[in-house]
């Protein structure tokens, strides 16, 4: 990993942390923060760790007016030696990098970004809770903040890493969420900006997710936005069907984002020989499916939730009950073995875990 030098300043005001028995996700956040600067004919630079504080920015920054902004999510875990644990961090910065050129932004050094996040979660190790089902998630995100109203990239950005001590994202934890099939509103398509992990994509989807909260359900699955007929996510998860003993989960398309957790599921799925078809898949197949009783499982995948068992599906007013809306087998299998393997509790025979060692801290 490269070294990168960081001026540090450590608050003289630390925070009471969080019960985390009871800790909300993203409510929570810890008493320092990563800043980076970025100059066009300069690059990054003035790489610092400062106390957590709110963020000044002209009004007329353009990532309030045209929308370049990029951001990731991951987790921090410990295991039960005390040792601190990511699982698969290179991969959300080469996700990053995606999500900043596909919105004409400038590129971060993944390694040297990865060394800013290590340094600052040694600095703030004792914020990652160990109670079962929590964790610190990281959050990394690019803001342009170029005082300019015109429509063209800018030139100037930061780069911020905030982190926050959390529990399981839906309040079902790993118990059956259940989710309303959107007919009308539409989030990405082929060619737009659903494979970048940008704002205006959840901001699109902010209508549909208020009209599921109104009839009850968790989250929203989006169908295709040309046809309507084919799935494509969960505002905030992949999704994966089992049917008739084969996992299927549609497709990489350009409207998609490709989830982490998603591509360690499909590994593990394939480790354990289980047949795993990625294509597109209709609502009509998947009422068909239920219909003669070969629909066995849904689930949702994503770092905030890591699986969610689905238990009922409604697609325009028809319900499709699913596993008579318990958890299902392969969905706990698959939970259990990520998390043991994120948390140290299973040994991870991928080398999917960077494990922050007493060299690591000496940088902090």
């Amino acid at each position: 990993m490269k070294s990168l030098p960081i001026q540090i300043k450590l608050t003289d005001n630390r925070k009471e942390k969080p019960n985390p028995e009871t800790l909300i996700f993203g409510r929570n956040f810890t008493d320092h923060m990563f800043v980076a600067d970025y100059d066009e004919g300069k690059g990054w630079h003035s790489h610092r760790i400062v106390p957590y504080a709110p963020v000044s920015l002209d009004p007329a920054s353009i990532v309030f007016h045209y929308g370049q902004t990029v951001f990731e999510g991951l987790k921090a875990y410990k295991s039960p030696n005390g040792t601190v644990r990511l699982f698969r961090p290179e991969e959300n910065m080469k996700r990053m990098n995606l999500s900043l050129d596909r919105l004409c932004m400038p590129r971060i050094d993944e390694d040297l970004a990865l060394n800013a996040l290590t340094q600052l979660i040694q600095i703030e190790k004792d914020w990652i809770p160990t109670v079962e089902g929590t964790s610190l998630y990281i959050r990394p995100f690019v803001i342009a903040n170029e005082a300019f109203l015109g429509v063209s990239p800018a030139k100037k950005y930061q780069f911020y890493i905030i982190l926050s001590p959390v529990g399981s994202y839906y309040k079902e934890g790993i118990h059956p969420v259940k989710i309303l099939v959107e007919n009308e509103f539409v989030r990405a398509v082929k060619g737009g900006t659903g494979g970048a992990k940008t704002a205006g994509n959840y901001a699109a989807g902010l209508k549909a997710q208020e009209v599921a909260d109104q009839k009850g359900y968790a989250q929203v699955l989006w169908l295709d936005g040309v046809e309507k007929k084919y799935v494509e996510e969960v505002g905030s998860m992949n999704i994966f069907f089992k049917i008739n003993g084969e996992v299927v989960t549609p497709a990489i398309n350009g409207s998609i984002l490709e989830g982490i957790t998603r591509k360690s599921i499909l590994h593990l799925l394939r480790h354990w020989n289980i047949p795993v078809a990625e294509r597109q898949i209709s609502m009509d197949e998947i009422r068909d499916a239920y219909d003669n009783g070969t629909l066995e499982e849904v689930f949702g995948t994503g770092t905030a939730a890591v699986i969610s068992p689905v238990g009922e599906l409604n697609w325009d007013g028809y319900k499709m009950v699913v596993n008579h809306n318990e958890t299902g087998p392969l969905a706990r299998q698959l939970f259990n073995t990520l998390t043991n393997i994120q948390t140290g509790n299973e040994e991870d025979p991928f080398g999917w875990i960077l494990q922050l060692n007493n060299e690591l801290a000496k940088l902090a």
